[in-house]
């Protein structure tokens, strides 16, 4: 696993906002500092679990995805957010895990 951003649930504006109107949701670019720390504004109607929405995840790529979910307790499945890339959530110790697997 290769770590890819620590993403952090607010519900204030923030500097640099980028809205993705097919996930419901805004935020920043996690390139943009050195550290991969993404702002992450959910909106009203977002269909994701109120422990994404509301306790800071930290993102792994990985190479297989549906290996790396075997086992584990999901919370959003597999989905492609954009071309390229399928992600999923688990819970692991009560905090959200995003996975992502890019295509190669």
């Amino acid at each position: 696993m290769k770590f890819n951003h620590l993403g952090i649930p607010t519900t204030a504006s923030f500097e640099g906002e980028i809205d993705l109107p097919h996930l419901k949701i805004t935020v920043s670019d996690h390139e943009n500092n050195p550290y991969g720390i993404q702002w992450q504004r959910f909106w009203a109607d977002a269909p994701y679990p109120e422990l994404v929405k509301t306790v800071p995840h930290v993102a792994f790529e990985v190479d297989d995805l549906m290996v790396e979910l075997q086992g584990k307790k999901v919370i959003i499945e597999p989905s492609s957010p954009s071309e390229g890339l399928m992600v999923a959530f688990i819970e692991v110790n009560g905090a959200p895990v995003e996975l992502m697997e890019y295509s190669k």
